[in-house]
């Protein structure tokens, strides 16, 4: 199981982002499952809203219908992810990404598809120790 990101998910989806070609070609070639949380499609929306074209929004939401990008959430994701961004407050670690280490602990995995190498190079997975593996950078 990968964990999706934003930074992933917008560069996948935004073909003028720098690092579009990256993303796509990574994700291509990848069969594992992908899961993320309501916080990182609410931040992804915002940002293809905001910076986009209408043909990105449209992928994103097909995405979204396809379930794709096996969306996440049960109750206490909020408070859980609150926490882990306090514990990690130094860092500017944010909800939507404390919602990302949380999922991980969740499905045990270390994997997150992700270019924001700043916070979760920093931050360790909750469960299984040692460090992510940032997804397409450490394949």
């Amino acid at each position: 199981m990968i964990v999706l990101d934003t930074s992933f998910v917008f560069a996948l989806l935004e073909s003028t982002d720098d690092r579009h070609r990256e993303a796509s070609d990574w994700y291509a070639g990848e069969s594992r499952a992908f899961a993320t949380t309501p916080p990182v499609l609410a931040e992804v929306d915002y940002l293809l809203h905001a910076r986009s074209t209408a043909v990105a929004v449209e992928a994103f939401n097909a995405e979204i219908r396809r379930g794709s990008l096996g969306l996440e959430w049960w109750p206490g994701l909020e408070n859980e992810a609150s926490e882990v961004a306090e514990r990690h407050a130094e860092l500017g670690l944010g909800l939507v990404d404390a919602s990302l280490v949380v999922l991980a602990a969740r499905l045990e995995t270390n994997r997150i598809a992700t270019f924001d190498e700043r916070h979760f190079r920093a931050v360790g997975p909750l469960t299984t120790g040692g460090r992510f593996e940032l997804l397409p950078a450490d394949a």
